[in-house]
C-alpha cells in the first residue's frame, strides 16, 4: 500500500512546484528579456532494506527556454536589444559578472551606465562611465560615443564598448534575481565580437500566455490525479483494516 501512497504524494508535490514555476512564467509574460523557466522531472527509487519497488518523483536540470522574445520599436536611444545569440553583461556587488537580455539602458547621476535595475554595465575594460549631461549613441557593435552639448556629430568622442558575450547556454545557470551566471567552477567569458545589438527596441518575454495558461490546467489536473491516488491509498487500507478486524 505504501508504493502508492509515494507515487501520489511525491507526485502531487512534484506537480505543485511545477504549478509555482508556471505561475512565475505567467507572471513575467510582459517582462522585457525575461526567459521561461522549464522544470524537468524523472523518476527516482527509494534506497534502503525492502524498498526496491518505491520510487519517488523529483525534479532534474531544471533550466530555462533559452529562444529569443519579440522585438518591440521603442525608438529611445538608449534602448538595445541582443539580436540573435548573446548577452549584456552587468556588475554584481561583489564584483562578479551577470548576463541579462534586458537592455533598457540608465546613465546615472555620476555618469554610470546601468541597468533597469541599477546594476552597472560592464565594458570591455570594465563598468562604463560617460560624461555627466551628454548625449550618448549606441552602436550595432556594442560602441557606445558620447556627444556634448553644442558639440557636432562628426568626431564624437568614443567613450568605451559594451562587454557583449556568447556563452553556451548549458554553462548558465539562472539566479533568483532572474539575472544569468556562469555555473561554478566556469570562467568569466571573453567579449564576442559577432554578437550584434539592435539599438531604440528592447526584446520582450519570450513566454507564451496562451501556452502557458494550458500548462496551468495541465498541472491542476495532474495534481487532482496524484490527491486521488493518495484518497484510494487510504480508502484500500480502511477496508484492509476492516477485514482483519472482522476476523
Amino acid at each position: 500500500m505504501d508504493r502508492m501512497i509515494y507515487i501520489g504524494l511525491s507526485g502531487a508535490k512534484q506537480a505543485l512546484d511545477q504549478q509555482a514555476s508556471v505561475a512565475n512564467n505567467m507572471a513575467n509574460a510582459s517582462t522585457p528579456g525575461f526567459r521561461a523557466q522549464i522544470n524537468s522531472f524523472r523518476a527516482v527509487p527509494v534506497t534502503g532494506e525492502e524498498m526496491g519497488t518505491r520510487a519517488m518523483v523529483v525534479a532534474t536540470t531544471p533550466g530555462a527556454d533559452m529562444s529569443a522574445g519579440p522585438l518591440t520599436q521603442t525608438g529611445r536611444a538608449l534602448d538595445v536589444a541582443v539580436r540573435g545569440d548573446g548577452w549584456l553583461t552587468v556588475q554584481m556587488p561583489d564584483g562578479s559578472e551577470a548576463y541579462t537580455r534586458l537592455g533598457s539602458l540608465q546613465v546615472g547621476a555620476e555618469g554610470q551606465i546601468t541597468t533597469m535595475n541599477s546594476r552597472p554595465v560592464m565594458g570591455d575594460a570594465g563598468p562604463l562611465v560617460v560624461p555627466p549631461g551628454s548625449s550618448l549613441v549606441v552602436g550595432g557593435d556594442g560602441v557606445i560615443t558620447a556627444i556634448g552639448a553644442g558639440d557636432p556629430v562628426v568626431g564624437a568622442a568614443e567613450v568605451g564598448r559594451l562587454k557583449l558575450v556568447n556563452p553556451a547556454n548549458a554553462d548558465l545557470v539562472r539566479g533568483d534575481d532572474g539575472l544569468f551566471r556562469m555555473q561554478a567552477g566556469r570562467p568569466a567569458p571573453q567579449a564576442d565580437p559577432d554578437v550584434r545589438l539592435q539599438t531604440g527596441a528592447l526584446e520582450g518575454s519570450n513566454v507564451n500566455p496562451v501556452e502557458v495558461m494550458v500548462q496551468m490546467i495541465s498541472n491542476a489536473r495532474r495534481f487532482e490525479m496524484q490527491m486521488k491516488t493518495v484518497q484510494t491509498a487510504e480508502s484500500n487500507d480502511q477496508q484492509a483494516n476492516k477485514l482483519l478486524g472482522n476476523g
